[in-house]
């Protein structure tokens, strides 16, 4: 890395310091930790999120000098750029509940919606060289369409060149169909324009289920199973690759008495030859995902490789709360991609890109 005719790598001299809201577990931060290019890295230095059991994973798996655990309109911007200085990254997965397409889609009109204003204070406190921030496909269509436009706008105004894309993970090799609204924020006044990176050089990648979930370690953290009912497993007899509790053909006292879902993911297996569908926090009622071959659901490790966290990543807290965590992170290493990306526009070097798509 020559940093010579480069006064913002000099600047960076090596690290990218980097802040986290709405950290998680840690899929953003696990991915940013995995990406170094020509020695340019990122070094953790706070993150903020308010679930304690999520707390605890990210600081015991990432050991950034500071997790506050702290609901965010609580947090005082101003005492922890005091205590810290100032950070070159601020990353955000602000919530995506109320954009989800899963749900009531209340938009900016419901509690968790108006979140990404903090997301706004925080870069005007402390004006951060780069962003990066993660949500929902569903964003796009909130509010008529409008709440992204606005959340856009939102950013550009703190003084910022955006860079939003939708990007499709299991065509970047990820085992999973995950659909994330990414955008990369580069500060006004730094001559950088960002470029998506292609997924052309990741689709030869063996992204099924059948590989991402072989050769677990016996002993690995938070692979314990489920204990199925016999019904339940009984059921599971009946349903093939890629079915659910509806398109199987059940005998009928298996069948779910529940009208219009057809197409529901409740008692779905996993196809073994595809990437999944997408993981999430819930469980009950027959959501758990599905074991493609086996009659049981997924482990807690199992969703986390299909999520691409590493096998020495240890989730803490109870089965249901490390379900949650893995459900509402981001996958690592789909992360990473973006993050290389950006590394690679700091430094000058040449990479494969692709028109955004949005």
């Amino acid at each position: 890395m020559n940093s010579q005719n480069n006064p913002l790598l000099k600047e960076l001299n090596g690290t990218i310091r980097l802040g986290e809201l709405f950290c998680g577990p840690g899929g953003i931060g696990l991915g940013a930790t995995l990406a170094c290019v020509n020695g340019l890295k990122f070094d953790h230095i706070w993150a903020t999120d308010y679930d304690k059991d999520t707390c605890k994973t990210y600081k015991s798996n990432l050991h950034p000098k500071e997790v506050i655990c702290e609901d965010i309109r609580k947090l005082n911007f101003e005492n922890i750029l005091k205590k810290h200085g100032n950070i070159d990254c601020l990353t955000f997965g602000f919530p995506c509940n109320d954009f989800s397409s899963v749900g009531e889609q209340k938009g900016l009109d419901g509690s968790f919606g108006a979140l990404y204003q903090y997301c706004v204070n925080a870069l005007n406190v402390f004006k951060p060289k780069f962003f990066v921030a993660e949500n929902v496909s569903g964003l796009k269509n909130a509010n008529d369409g409008t709440a992204f436009s606005h959340i856009l706008q939102a950013f550009q105004n703190t003084g910022y060149k955006i860079y939003p894309n939708l990007y499709c993970f299991e065509t970047y090799g990820i085992p999973q169909k995950r659909h994330r609204i990414i955008i990369v924020g580069i500060r006004n006044d730094i001559d950088l324009t960002f470029k998506i990176p292609s997924n052309v050089p990741y689709k030869n990648i063996d992204n099924s289920v059948k590989t991402a979930l072989k050769d677990i370690p016996r002993n690995v953290a938070n692979n314990e199973k489920t204990v199925q009912s016999d019904k339940v497993i009984e059921r599971l007899k009946y349903i093939k690759e890629g079915e659910n509790a509806f398109t199987a053909n059940l005998p009928p006292e298996l069948q779910l008495n529940v009208k219009g879902a057809k197409i529901s993911q409740i008692y779905k297996r996993l196809k073994s030859d595809e990437p999944s569908y997408t993981i999430t926090g819930s469980g009950g009622g027959g959501t758990h995902v599905y074991h493609y071959k086996e009659n049981r659901a997924l482990t807690n490790r199992e969703r986390a490789r299909l999520q691409t966290f590493t096998d020495d990543f240890v989730f803490y807290g109870t089965k249901e709360s490390v379900r949650k965590q893995i459900g509402m992170a981001v996958p690592p290493k789909g992360i990473k991609i973006i993050f290389e990306a950006l590394l690679n526009c700091i430094i000058g070097n040449d990479y494969e890109t692709m028109e955004a798509k949005v």
